[in-house]
Order: structure tokens, then sequence, then C-alpha cells
């Protein structure tokens, strides 16, 4: 069990899923987010409203951490002055203070946006290089280059989880890119619990039949999805419009997010529904 670990993010919705899993894997939890709090804290978990972009504030935060799962960021297409805030100068920050205070790892979520414009007829692993779709996708390669960096330089160790679609899958593009809740845990848990990673990405999928990425130079990790997409798919298929294969959003890896104008929204015409309201 750890000592004690930082979760970032808390008020969103992947990052309050995970309070209650981290809470059972350290003595103390301290979840952070902008929000002023959050409801049902566990017996071991303190909330701190804080800012990414303070400095100080996530020195404070990081105090006698063994690591930090950062959650925290603009989860979607936005300005770029917003993204530069929150997600790039943010993680920076998330990076500098784990360093400064001594933790052992950055457990950092980062998306198939870092690489969203590569063809989906192409299956990509974690080694393909960066080709982001977005200023959001474009934060998510600045990140992983900055786990890298301090990989390299500080010994400073990272696992960066390119999440997929992480929520109810109801349309084709789903049927492969759908990570349960429960595989986000046990990704998320693999990530803190692995003896050793230096810097690593693994792509957060379900164990899907249509997966179109490939997790096998990582299974060191010991990540093993659980769940398919597939028992959805003959629902979603049957209501689906056939398929256009000179649309970009149908065709590229990062969806609606290849096509949308940069700075507006890439999840306004998603349909996201959220399980957990």
């Amino acid at each position: 069990m750890k000592k004690k670990l930082v979760l970032t993010g808390a008020a969103g919705r992947l990052g309050g899923y995970l309070r209650k899993p981290l809470a059972q894997l350290a003595q103390s939890l301290v979840s952070t987010d902008i929000a002023p709090s959050v409801k049902d804290l566990a017996a071991n978990e303190t909330y701190v409203q804080a800012d990414l972009s303070d400095l100080a504030a996530m020195n404070k935060i990081c105090e006698g951490a063994d690591m930090v799962v950062h959650f925290g960021a603009i989860g979607d297409e936005a300005p770029f002055d917003d993204i530069l805030k929150s997600n790039i100068v943010g993680s920076y920050n998330i990076w500098e203070a784990a360093f400064q205070q001594g933790l052992s790892r950055v457990v950092y979520a980062s998306s198939i946006h870092a690489v969203g414009m590569h063809p989906k007829t192409k299956r990509i692993d974690t080694e393909v290089e960066h080709r982001p779709d977005t200023y959001y996708g474009l934060s998510k390669c600045f990140a992983e280059d900055l786990g890298s960096l301090y990989w390299d330089k500080r010994g400073l160790e990272s696992v960066c989880m390119r999440i997929l679609s992480c929520a109810k899958a109801n349309n084709a593009r789903a049927l492969g890119t759908w990570l349960s809740y429960g595989d986000l845990e046990r990704m998320v848990v693999a990530a803190i619990e692995s003896p050793v990673t230096g810097f690593s990405v693994v792509y957060g999928v379900s164990n899907n039949d249509r997966a179109p990425v490939d997790n096998s130079k990582v299974t060191f990790l010991g990540y093993r999805p659980q769940d398919n997409a597939e028992v959805f798919a003959d629902e979603i298929l049957a209501n689906e419009p056939k398929g256009d294969p000179q649309d970009a959003s149908q065709m590229c890896h990062g969806g609606p997010f290849a096509t949308v104008e940069l700075g507006h929204s890439g999840t306004a015409g998603m349909n996201i529904v959220d399980e957990l309201a």
C-alpha cells in the first residue's frame, strides 16, 4: 500500500470515478481540482481546491506523496490560450512538483488525440509517432514528451495512458475504442502497482475485438483489460448509417476531432452519455 497518492481532476467524470479505488490503494489520498468541493470523501481522503497553473500549490499538494495520478485538464478541444494554461503549463507544474517533492512516478491521462490523425486503416502501437488532431491533442503530445524528458534527465517515471473512449458505447467507432470504467480502473491500478515503468505509453482501451491500437509492447505493465465492446455490436450496427470512407472523422483514429476546427469543441457532436451521472 502506498503512503500517499495525489489525484488531480478529482471533480471530473473519470477522476471522480477513480477516487474510491485510489483511496483503497493508499493510507491517504489527496484529491484536487478547481471545483470548490466534491462529495462523499473517503475516510482517508482529503480534498484541496487548487489550480494546476499554480506551481506552489502543486508543490504543497505533492508533499510526502509517492505518486500523482494526473487527470486534471480541459478534456476537449478549446482555444489555445485555455489549453496552454490548463493542459500545458498545468502538466509542467505536475511533473516539476513531482520532481521537486521526490515522487517516484506520474500516472497521466493522455489521449488517443495525441495520435489522432493517423488513419484507422493503420493499426498503431505505442511507439507510433505523434500526430495530434487538435490543440488538445497537441497538449497531450507535450505532456508525453515532458514525461519522457523527466525520465531521461531526472529519473522520474511516467505512465502515459492514451485513453480512447471511456463512456457508453453507442456508435460504430466505439466498438473499437471503448474503455469500460472497470478497465479504466484496472489500467490505473496497473500503472501504479507495476514495479518499474520507466517512461511508458499504454492505450486506454478495453479488450475489444475491433480495437485499432496495439498494447503488445507494454505487457510488462500488467494491464489486462477484461471487457469487450462486441457485446454491443448487434444493437449499434443495426441503427448505424453506412460508413463514409471519404469522411476523415470516420477514417482517422481521432474520430470527430480529426475534422473539427481548431479551438472548437470536438465532443459537442459526439453524444457522450455519462453512465455515472
